[in-house]
């Protein structure tokens, strides 16, 4: 447990979206080892040999997060949360000649919609003392021009970024702080299949992205909202 009490998530209730994912399962870590109890949304059922369940998490089965039944059964129950998390999304690469409509409310649903959803229900949440939340964009989004390939993505990222930055003045004045971060490509076994010949030494880990996450969601954030953070690693 951190001896930083301004990081101390003790007794207090954090939401994370994607949490039985590498960057969403590393700031669960983060969080149970930080004192926070957890709730993470399982789009299916939860597989007890690949996500064994835990001490002070709880797991909402059956959760489609772009779908506003899903998203109200992930915060019922969580009335008084200090912090939402969302992590939660998906990814597409194809050039635009080659996305039809399904495949761009796809990336939209999977990246700008659930998010949306989330936040509100955050907010709904949330007690009179405000909260933390705290989006995933992306790096492409904020540099458009490396998005070449992959538009969709791009689009739906970068929509999660005018979000966090428009919904952080809506509630300036309810002590809640909305802020994301923009990683680049993250060093999982996924992309590292994806991608063998990248020099994976450039990437950020998601321990490494969970720390500057979590910061942002704790108590120790005082001040900073409306912000879309680069967590790029070397890269």
């Amino acid at each position: 447990m951190t001896t930083d009490t301004a990081q101390d998530f003790n007794g207090r209730l954090v939401i994370v979206t994607g949490g039985t994912g590498a960057l969403g399962e590393a700031v669960v870590n983060l969080l149970l080892a930080r004192g926070a109890q957890c709730r993470v949304p399982v789009h299916g059922t939860l597989d007890p040999a690949r996500q064994p369940t835990r001490e002070r998490v709880t797991y909402v089965e059956h959760c489609d997060l772009s779908d506003e039944a899903g998203v109200a059964r992930l915060y019922d129950g969580a009335a008084g949360a200090w912090a939402s998390i969302h992590v939660a999304g998906g990814f597409e690469m194809a050039p635009a000649e080659d996305i039809d409509r399904p495949a761009l409310m796809r990336m939209l649903d999977m990246n700008f919609v659930s998010c949306h959803l989330c936040c509100r229900g955050a907010l709904r949440a949330f007690g009179e003392t405000g909260g933390r939340i705290v989006n995933v964009s992306a790096r492409p989004a904020l540099e458009p021009r490396a998005g070449a390939g992959m538009t969709a993505y791009v689009a739906s990222k970068a929509a999660v970024a005018a979000l966090t930055q428009a919904l952080a003045a809506e509630v300036a004045g309810r002590g809640v702080l909305v802020n994301a971060v923009a990683p680049s490509t993250i060093d999982t076994p996924a992309n590292r299949l994806a991608m063998p010949k990248a020099n994976h030494a450039l990437w950020p880990t998601p321990a490494e992205i969970a720390e500057t996450i979590v910061f942002l969601a704790s108590p120790g954030n005082r001040v900073t909202s409306g912000a879309i953070v680069p967590v790029y690693g070397k890269a």
